[in-house]
């Protein structure tokens, strides 16, 4: 699984990466992410509101914090 944060560095940034950890724990994954704070990481997503939760080249969320347990769904069915 391939999991990745566009725009971490924002308040809600960190607050996906809390929740996306969270969510990791809950699922008991071992699974990593990326965070990625560039231009070409949005252009190349489309993604035009920071953070962006992209897993497995699709993306997820953008421009909000979604909970924990949608997440963890997410990670369940993948």
């Amino acid at each position: 699984m391939n999991i990745k944060i566009i725009g971490y560095n924002c308040s809600n940034g960190i607050k996906l990466t809390k929740v996306l950890k969270r969510a990791l724990d809950d699922a008991d994954s071992l699974e990593s992410f990326e965070e990625l704070n560039d231009e070409n990481s949005k252009k190349k997503y489309g993604i035009k509101n920071v953070p962006g939760l992209v897993i497995n080249g699709e993306v997820i969320s953008e421009g909000k914090v979604p909970t924990v347990r949608e997440i963890y769904k997410l990670l369940i069915v993948e």
